[in-house]
């Protein structure tokens, strides 16, 4: 009796090591990971004004580069951007290049499936955009017509499932601002992008640009992150919710926008 009690003594605490052995090797280390490294690569398109780009000196600015600067301070860390070819974002992430992508990124289900988002943070409406001189004036008069979009983005997944395709000619662009100054060279004929870079690029450009009264779809915006890597995405949330009760996000907000048009709460 003792030698059977003993041999299942022996069999538990063999359990016991092997299943703290296994655990361990599954713990989620990537915030720690990034704390030991000081530093979050974040992953961009660096031409999607005002989300993230490019200024006049070169430096990449933006409203998501403000919010993850701000997540970066309050971790105690240096925020690194890292341009990336926006269609192979996916695997920029899951190769590690990056420890996450931080750019205006629209939520699918897509992305939901292969990605750990964060909540969404704002809303954004797809539409058509013309110059004011084109003579399209709604959705039907772009039959026919050479139709811009972002390659690798939810408005090329879009215009590719929609009920125009038989009658458009889709041109891929490597980014928002190419495209945009070939729709301003009439290169292309309208434009489909969201209506957060059609205003600034409306701000900012000498030409009229005219939005098509339809809009397309609704979308919001998230931050990605590894689809295993909860304890980083749970803690840069729970920052982003303190910079929300804070004021910041709405400073943030005002900055860019002149209002605070988030839907953080």
């Amino acid at each position: 009796m003792r030698r059977t009690v003993y041999i299942a003594l022996v069999l538990l605490m063999l359990c016991a090591v092997g299943c703290s052995g296994v655990n361990k090797g599954n713990e989620d280390r990537s915030l720690q990971k990034v704390l030991d490294a000081g530093q979050l690569v974040l992953g961009l398109d660096e031409n999607y004004p005002p989300m993230g780009y490019r200024d006049e000196s070169g430096e990449i600015v933006g409203f998501d580069i403000d919010m993850a600067q701000e997540v970066c301070n309050r971790l105690g860390i240096t925020l690194v951007t890292q341009p990336i070819e926006w269609d192979q974002k996916e695997d920029e992430l899951n190769g590690g290049n990056i420890d996450c992508i931080w750019n205006g990124m629209s939520v699918s289900p897509e992305r939901a499936a292969s990605m750990y988002l964060s909540r969404s943070y704002l809303r954004s409406e797809l539409v058509f955009v013309v110059m004011s001189d084109s003579g399209i004036e709604d959705v039907q008069g772009i039959k026919g017509k050479t139709v811009g979009v972002q390659s690798g983005s939810t408005t090329e997944d879009e215009l590719r499932d929609s009920a125009l395709m038989p009658d458009i000619t889709i041109v891929k662009y490597g980014d928002n601002k190419e495209l945009m100054e070939d729709l301003e060279q009439k290169k292309v004929d309208v434009a489909f992008i969201d209506t957060i870079s059609t205003y600034y690029y409306s701000s900012m450009s000498d030409e009229r640009l005219l939005i098509l009264p339809t809009v397309f779809s609704r979308e919001e915006l998230a931050i990605g992150f590894r689809k295993d890597d909860h304890a980083l995405r749970d803690k840069v949330q729970e920052i982003i919710d303190e910079m929300t009760a804070d004021g910041t996000v709405k400073k943030i907000s005002e900055k860019w926008f002149g209002k605070d048009i988030t839907i953080l709460k």
